[in-house]
């Protein structure tokens, strides 16, 4: 025995093992390894205005005679928008910002991580900005409210100075000018408070319903979690597939109770199933149905007619492959084959399953590092 082989032995450990080369794996598609495109494109100083037309950057200095002024059908414009105080701040501001800072910095984004730093001061924002108060010479402690007999005067002052054919409009400028106080006209047109201003109500959050004591409970918690209205709730296809009564051995006997299994779709790609049991017939029908309607998911479709390519989905003993047809083949264009158990249950859910499993067009190319191009729009004009 040499003494080479022992000292080889000792050292194995601590020697690292060679890495065998990486091997394709066996798919239709080429793996990971080049580095996946952005999904915005890259912004770059040529296009912010940055640099000069031969290449290099701006380092020449700007001084506030290279910016424009404002003209007279300027500002004449921003009269009509804007107040003279309004005016004088944002003149205040332009003069306050650094010349060179524009030059660099004042270019328009219009990618998409623009920021929203456009606003409209002749509007105040309850959130954001600082809430505009009345001063505190508009306050009068001995403001009242006036008696009958004050009120009857005013009514008595504006019929005899009435002209010959009132109108309604008149009446309306009466009621709207007419003060229901006594004290300083600005205690009651534009009085001081110290409460903070409310802030904007957000009806878009609310679940718009009809009458919410017409919906049950669990129509109404179904309404928060998926955010439908109760009108889309009851546009959903339902459809029972699978009913059944099931039994239960218990220690107390057997306990009855019936199964249903619901599929819920809109028409439009989104489907769903749903399972319910209970010993009430409807109480299972309603959570079969609302189960349904929650679980549903968007579903690739092809031209809005058909799948993108074979698929095929597994559950438990049940194989199910769908398959693309072209148009006037059947019901919505595909075919489909049940193999080994045909389990009513398990071909349900082995059909959706093989529906979430497609491959879409965009993910293939995007694995590849290819780009996806139409060739009907390009050879064929969209004609095919």
């Amino acid at each position: 025995m040499s003494v080479s082989q022992p000292i080889r032995c000792l050292f194995a450990r601590a020697t690292p093992a060679p890495r065998s080369p990486l091997r394709r794996a066996f798919h239709n598609s080429t793996c990971l390894y080049a580095r996946p495109s952005p999904k915005h494109k890259s912004i770059k100083a040529s296009d912010l205005g940055l640099v000069r037309k031969d290449g290099g950057p701006r380092n020449r200095e700007i001084t506030g005679k290279d910016l424009p002024s404002y003209s007279e059908s300027e500002k004449a414009a921003l009269a009509k928008r804007y107040t003279p105080a309004q005016i004088a701040a944002i003149e205040a501001g332009e003069e306050a910002v650094d010349p060179q800072d524009l030059a660099e910095q004042g270019a328009m984004r219009e990618d998409p991580m623009k920021l929203n730093y456009l606003d409209d001061f002749s509007s105040i924002h309850p959130v954001v900005d600082k809430p505009v108060r009345a001063p505190e010479e508009n306050y009068d402690p001995n403001l009242r409210f006036k008696t009958e007999d004050e009120l009857a005067e005013d009514l008595t002052d504006w019929v005899k100075n009435m002209p010959d054919d009132p109108q309604r409009l008149d009446w309306m400028k009466f009621m709207d000018n007419t003060r229901l106080t006594v004290g300083k006209e600005e205690a009651e047109r534009n009085p001081r408070s110290y409460l903070a201003p409310e802030l904007p109500k957000l009806d878009i959050l609310k679940p718009k319903t009809a009458d919410d004591d017409d919906i049950d409970p669990a129509t109404r918690r179904l309404m928060r979690q998926t955010g439908f209205s109760h009108r889309e709730v009851k546009r959903f296809r339902v459809k029972i597939l699978v009913e059944h009564r099931v039994v239960n051995q218990t220690r107390l006997g057997k306990i009855q109770s019936m199964y249903y299994l619901t599929v819920a779709g809109n028409g439009k790609g989104l489907l769903g199933i749903g399972e319910g049991k209970s010993a009430e017939a409807d109480e299972a029908r309603t959570q079969a149905k609302n189960a349904a309607i929650r679980n549903m998911q968007p579903i690739p479709m092809y031209e809005g007619r058909t799948i993108f390519g074979d698929v095929k989905g597994k559950v438990s003993a049940t194989e199910v492959e769908l398959m693309t047809r072209p148009p006037g083949f059947g019901l919505r264009y595909m075919a489909a084959r049940v193999a080994r158990s045909r389990n009513h249950m398990n071909t349900v859910k082995a059909a959706l399953q093989a529906l979430l499993s497609q491959r879409l067009p965009e993910e293939i190319a995007r694995a590849r590092g290819r780009k996806l191009v139409d060739v009907r729009k390009v050879y064929y004009g969209g004609n095919v």
